[in-house]
């Protein structure tokens, strides 16, 4: 079962968000985000500190159904490689 993010991700539902994740640790290591409509460059701060705190216990979160636009932000902003898409 996969940890399925919202439709927005923005800096008013950010901190909630990550925080709901990591208290959900078990199915973080997939996340989906074919529900995710509506974001900003908060998503990628998200995802960094979901990773972050997997690769602490040598494991890493997987990105499914991510949109298009999602990738070239994190294009833009050089964590491809860190979220697994490079």
């Amino acid at each position: 079962m996969p940890f399925v993010l919202p439709s927005k991700v923005t800096q008013e539902n950010a901190v909630k968000l990550e925080q709901e994740g990591l208290s959900n640790e078990p199915i973080l290591q997939t996340i989906d985000c074919s529900m995710l409509k509506d974001f900003d460059s908060t998503v990628l701060t998200v995802l960094l500190a979901w990773q972050k705190k997997l690769l602490l216990k040598d494991q890493k979160i997987t990105i499914v159904n991510a949109p298009e636009k999602l990738k070239v932000l994190a294009g833009v902003y050089g964590v491809l490689p860190l979220l697994g898409w490079a």
